[in-house]
C-alpha cells in the first residue's frame, strides 16, 4: 500500500480560494495519508500563511523555494519526492503545477488528477500560460472542474470530454465573530452601513468595478476591501481621483477573513471571471447579503432567491443592489437566510470530498485496468 495517498502539488499565492480549497482537500484527507508540495519564490517561504496554516492542521509540507523560471529543477524535485513518498495520485491546481508537477508524476508512472480552479484570462503571458496548461491537461488522468462553464472551456480546448468531472467546490464552516468585535478587529470606526469585498486584487476579480459602484451609491455606503494583489496602487489612485479616498478602507491581507464577515451590512463579488469563488460560500455562510456578478459557476452557487444577481461590468447594477439591501432589510435578511440554508445543504464538506475520492477511485481502477486497445 502506498505510504502517502495522495500528494498535492500547487504554486500557492500566500491567501486566496485556490489555496483554502487545498487547505480544505488536504484537512479532509488526512486519514487517507496525505502531502503537500508547495512551490515558493525566494524570499516568500518564511511564515507563509498557506504553509503555517497546513503545518498547524498537521499536514506535512514540503517547501520548494525556487526562481519562477526554474522549471528543469522543479521536475527534479519533485520527482524526487515522488520517488521517495510513492503516492497513489498525484493532485495538480494551478497552470504550473499542471505542467511541471503533472510531467514528474507521468513520467513515475503516478496517476494524475488536476483541478482546474479558473482561468484568468488578460494579457498575452496569461493566455499563453492557459494554452500550455490545456495541453498539459489533455493528458491527465482526470480533470475535476469547479463550475459547468469551466467544463465548457476545457472541451473547447480539446481536453476529452469524459476525463473531466464537474464538482463544485465544497465549504467548512468557519467560526464567526460578532458585528462589533469582527468591525473592532478591523478598524472599522463607521456606524454606519460598510459594504465588503474580499479577494485577491487583480483585474479579474474587479475591485475596479465595485469602487465605481461606491461612487454611484448612496454616500452614507463605506468599502471595506480585504485581500493584496498587483492592483493595489491602482486602486488606491482610483480611489483618490473619483473622491472616494475617505469611504474605503483597504485591509490588505488579514488572517481569517472568513470570519470577520460577520463585520458587513453587504457583500459584494463583482469579478469578472470566476469558478466556484470560496468567498462566496463563506458569505452565504456568514449569512451576509450578498451582490454578486453573473459569471462563471457563480449563477450555479447563487440564485434570486438567495442572491442579488448582476451582469459583469455594470457598476449600476451593484449599487443598485446596495440600495435594494438598504431599503428593504427584510428581504434581504430572508436571501441571507436561505443563502445560508443552501451552502449548508449543497456545499457540504463530507459531499465534495467523497465526490474527489471517487474521481482517485475511478482513475485508480482505469490505471489498474487498462481498456484494451
Amino acid at each position: 500500500m502506498s505510504r502517502t495517498s495522495v500528494l498535492h502539488i500547487l504554486a500557492p499565492a500566500r491567501e486566496g480560494g485556490l489555496e483554502r480549497v487545498v487547505t480544505m482537500l488536504a484537512t479532509g484527507q488526512l486519514d487517507r495519508g496525505v502531502h503537500v508540495a508547495a512551490i515558493l519564490e525566494p524570499g516568500s517561504n518564511s511564515a507563509h500563511p498557506f504553509v503555517s496554516r497546513l503545518q498547524t492542521i498537521g499536514v506535512p509540507v514540503t517547501q520548494i523555494v525556487l526562481g519562477a523560471r526554474a522549471y528543469y529543477r522543479e521536475y527534479r524535485i519533485l520527482a524526487t519526492l515522488i520517488e521517495r513518498l510513492r503516492p497513489a495520485v498525484v493532485h495538480t491546481h494551478g497552470y504550473r503545477a499542471d505542467v511541471v508537477g503533472s510531467f514528474s508524476a507521468r513520467d513515475r508512472k503516478v496517476a494524475t488528477v488536476s483541478t482546474v480552479h479558473g482561468f484568468t484570462g488578460g494579457g498575452v503571458r496569461n493566455r499563453i500560460y492557459e494554452r500550455m496548461q490545456c495541453l498539459a491537461l489533455k493528458r491527465a488522468d482526470a480533470i475535476i472542474a469547479v463550475s459547468s462553464p469551466l467544463v465548457a472551456r476545457l472541451v473547447a480546448a480539446g481536453v476529452p470530454r469524459d476525463k473531466i468531472h464537474c464538482i463544485q467546490n465544497g465549504y467548512m464552516p468557519s467560526k464567526h465573530l460578532d458585528r462589533s468585535a469582527a468591525r473592532e478587529r478591523l478598524g472599522i470606526m463607521w456606524d454606519g452601513p460598510v459594504v465588503g469585498w474580499v479577494g485577491r486584487l487583480s483585474h479579474e476579480k474587479g475591485a475596479d468595478i465595485m469602487l465605481e459602484a461606491l461612487a454611484l451609491s448612496d454616500s452614507s455606503w463605506r468599502l471595506s476591501v480585504i485581500g493584496a494583489g498587483a492592483e493595489k496602487d491602482t486602486l488606491r489612485r482610483q480611489a483618490e481621483q473619483q473622491g472616494l479616498s475617505e469611504r474605503i478602507m483597504l485591509h490588505g491581507e488579514v488572517a481569517d477573513a472568513a470570519s470577520l464577515l460577520t463585520a458587513f451590512d453587504a457583500f459584494v463579488l463583482s469579478s469578472r471571471t470566476e469558478g466556484t469563488p470560496i468567498t462566496l460560500l463563506e458569505a452565504m455562510h456568514a449569512r451576509v447579503p450578498i451582490v454578486a456578478t453573473a459569471v462563471g459557476g457563480v449563477p450555479d452557487v447563487v440564485t434570486p432567491d438567495t442572491a442579488i444577481l448582476v451582469a459583469s461590468e455594470q457598476p449600476a447594477a451593484i449599487a443598485r443592489g446596495l440600495s435594494a439591501i438598504r431599503n428593504d432589510p427584510a428581504a434581504a435578511a430572508q436571501r441571507s437566510i436561505r443563502a445560508r440554508e443552501r451552502v449548508v445543504s449543497e456545499f457540504s464538506a463530507s459531499r465534495w470530498l467523497d465526490a474527489v475520492a471517487r474521481v482517485y477511485e475511478g482513475t485508480l481502477s482505469r490505471s489498474r485496468n487498462p481498456e484494451p486497445t
